[in-house]
């Protein structure tokens, strides 16, 4: 690391369980950013902050009048743009130091698992249950460790899903079936802070792989009622039965 780079990483540095070592497993990861809405707004924000030297951002989407409630990342002077472009000016302004990708396109099928297998670790930050699936999958196949969230209404949810571990469950053992595609926030509503809490916990356990330090939520979710500002904890078991992760 450079004397910049010291300086601007120094408050995580001081912690004994990031230090310079950490902080290089940081500058050197290579992170998939997929959906750039509410959850992948502050997601990405703290991981180029933290120094993920490399982002990859995939979404198909424009930003939209609606999106600002919740969606930090953006403004209003970009309004229509494409949402990574929106995202690459916010991370640029903010570090410029890491390098960003755009991907502009739905990421599905084979162009979905080859960007899985280029990255360290990927964050499921999209809106719908078949883009959920497929990142899944891909990453099942990859062997790549998955930070997924979720937040509708004043409810949110976190899992970390880890194929590198024998032990660990994938999304598919907590939704066996495509049945909630109707659960989206322009249906339903959300309050922005929800998904911002539900983001920023992404972030912290995708920190937490890349660095390697805690106990990350592998095998659990957690389930977060805004009404109550309350955090419930469930655990989750690999299903054997799973049928993308049950016969590896």
């Amino acid at each position: 690391m450079n004397d910049e780079q010291l300086l601007r990483y120094s408050r995580q540095l001081l912690l004994s369980e990031v230090d310079i070592a950490g902080q290089e497993k940081l500058l050197a990861a290579k992170v998939l950013i997929l959906g750039l809405g509410g959850l992948g707004a502050p997601a990405a924000l703290y991981l180029a902050a933290a120094g993920v030297g490399h982002l990859v951002l995939a979404d198909f989407d424009h930003v939209d009048l609606t999106n600002l409630q919740r969606q930090i990342i953006h403004t209003t002077a970009r309004v229509d743009q494409p949402k990574v472009q929106s995202a690459e000016q916010a991370l640029r302004e903010l570090n410029p130091d890491i390098t960003i990708t755009c991907v502009e396109q739905r990421l599905e099928g084979e162009a979905l698992r080859q960007q899985v297998e280029q990255v360290d670790l990927a964050l499921d930050c999209s809106d719908n249950f078949r883009l959920r699936f497929d990142l899944n999958e891909a990453c099942v196949a990859t062997r790549t460790p998955l930070v997924s969230g979720a937040a509708v209404r004043l409810e949110g949810q976190v899992a970390v899903f880890d194929p590198r571990r024998e032990d660990s469950p994938c999304y598919r053992c907590l939704y066996v079936t495509q049945t909630q595609d109707d659960l989206t926030c322009a249906a339903n509503g959300v309050l922005g802070p929800v998904v911002g809490l539900v983001g920023s916990t992404q972030a912290l356990e995708a920190i937490k792989l890349l660095v390697g330090f805690g106990t990350p939520l592998t095998g659990r979710v957690l389930l977060f009622d805004a009404r109550q500002t309350q955090w419930r904890e469930l655990k989750l078991m690999r299903d054997p039965e799973c049928p993308v992760c049950g016969k590896r």
